[in-house]
């Protein structure tokens, strides 16, 4: 199934056929950090905030920040239906009771879905059941956002990720013997990545039944490891035009049932030194749409590797 203009599966369109009505996610940020940074810096490309340029304060209330988010974003986008979405760093990360008291005090009128933003390597089957019972407690629904990143193994050591590919592969299965949804996030111009990682991320997606994707363009942000490796020329960056490239193959190979949640990502100015080559992300978007709208091409048209694909008439 695929939606703009048959270009590819929107989430917004998923979120207005499941919910019946416009649904925009509320960011929360909880006072949690993440195993990597333990015992060093994090991600070499993880800003000291980790995700929240844009997050109210972690030492506010949960029900106060959705609250001041959900009438925002209600008087803005005349939404009615909202994602509760705890975004920065890892959430599950947390001990456990602090968790459950954090995600429980979500529960407010008009939040119909929960998100839970972690890492694959901090899945663990009490957080998992406590989350199942909520859902058939509060008849709200779940899903687990995965940081996998890239799939190249070599890639995710490289940029201090802490995980392998072999990790994000269990966590998936753990979660979908939960009949939770699952989405994973992609960066596809990580350095040394290039057209066949795309490519692979799209396949091994595919395989593994994830609900949705998010694309992020690499942002090189102050003060971090990566930016220390950009500035002394010691990685380069692919061009606007190769993302592009990598975006519309990604799509090709993806299993046209896998909602988009976003094509690229966005971070303030001030806060990197690379970011998006200077262009909006809306631009780049709009590109992307065009060049597949040109071409003929759209999500799932090269999906057809999976199911025994190897096996040809007359091989027997």
């Amino acid at each position: 199934m695929t939606t703009n203009n048959r270009l590819y599966y929107t989430y917004s369109n998923y979120l207005k056929n499941l919910y019946n009505d416009k649904v925009y996610k509320l960011p929360v940020n909880l006072p949690v950090t993440c195993p990597n940074r333990i015992d060093g810096a994090g991600c070499s490309f993880c800003a000291e905030v980790g995700t929240g340029f844009e997050m109210l304060s972690n030492t506010i209330e949960v029900k106060e920040q959705l609250l001041k988010n959900r009438d925002y974003i209600k008087n803005k986008y005349k939404a009615n239906k909202f994602i509760a979405y705890f975004q920065n760093y890892t959430n599950t990360f947390l001990p456990l009771e602090d968790f459950k008291k954090y995600v429980k005090e979500a529960l407010i009128e008009d939040v119909v879905e929960i998100a839970i933003s972690t890492r694959p390597d901090c899945i663990r089957e009490d957080y998992l059941e406590f989350l199942s019972t909520l859902k058939k407690e509060k008849g709200i629904n779940i899903t687990i956002e995965l940081g996998l990143q890239t799939v190249n193994y070599h890639t995710l050591q490289k940029i201090k990720r802490g995980h392998t590919l072999g990790e994000y592969i269990d966590a998936v299965l753990k979660i979908k013997m939960y009949e939770f949804k699952i989405c994973t996030h992609l960066i596809l111009n990580l350095p040394e990545d290039n057209e066949d990682d795309a490519k692979e991320s799209a396949k091994i997606l595919s395989a593994l039944g994830i609900d949705y994707v998010k694309l992020h363009s690499l942002y090189v942000a102050k003060n971090t490891e990566m930016a220390y490796l950009y500035e002394n020329n010691k990685i380069s960056l692919c061009s606007k035009n190769e993302y592009i490239e990598r975006v519309i193959l990604f799509l090709e190979y993806l299993n046209p049932n896998i909602s988009i949640q976003r094509l690229l990502g966005r971070a303030p100015n001030e806060e990197t030194i690379f970011c998006n080559w200077d262009t909006s992300w809306w631009k780049i978007k709009d590109e992307i749409e065009l060049i597949m709208n040109k071409r003929g091409t759209y999500q799932g048209k090269k999906y057809n590797y999976l199911n025994g694909s190897g096996l040809r008439k007359g091989c027997y």
